[in-house]
């Protein structure tokens, strides 16, 4: 394994500009014209609603066994077109060597919307 610098520092308030939230995968389908084997997803984030997204999660997770999971996004990004659907939040995972993406999830669940930082 290759050794890898750290990016460069990031400052206090730059990190609290980003909105990581807790919410539950409410619905997902398979995304037929994503460029990579991706699923469409919908979020719940309680009291500040639902986000839609893309994710290329096929590897590791099948439809059935996403729904309801808890998962942690960030939610101020800007919107972003992704073939013919806009994604409207980044959901986090680990991304190993292979681009293999394990979904961060809370311990515990929580309720929807809580803020990570």
């Amino acid at each position: 394994m290759s050794e890898q610098s750290i990016p460069s520092p990031l400052s206090w308030s730059d990190f609290m500009k980003v909105e990581m939230r807790v919410g539950t995968i409410i619905r997902a389908e398979v995304f037929e014209e994503a460029r990579n084997p991706a699923y469409k997803v919908w979020i719940d984030f309680g009291e500040f609603g639902s986000k839609k997204t893309s994710a290329q999660i096929t590897r590791q997770y099948d439809l059935d066994s996403i729904i309801g999971l808890q998962v942690v996004a960030v939610v101020n990004f800007p919107p972003k077109q992704i073939a013919n659907f806009m994604s409207e939040c980044l959901l986090l995972g680990a991304t190993g060597p292979d681009k293999e993406v394990i979904l961060l999830n809370p311990e515990r669940n929580v309720p929807n919307g809580w803020r990570i930082g």
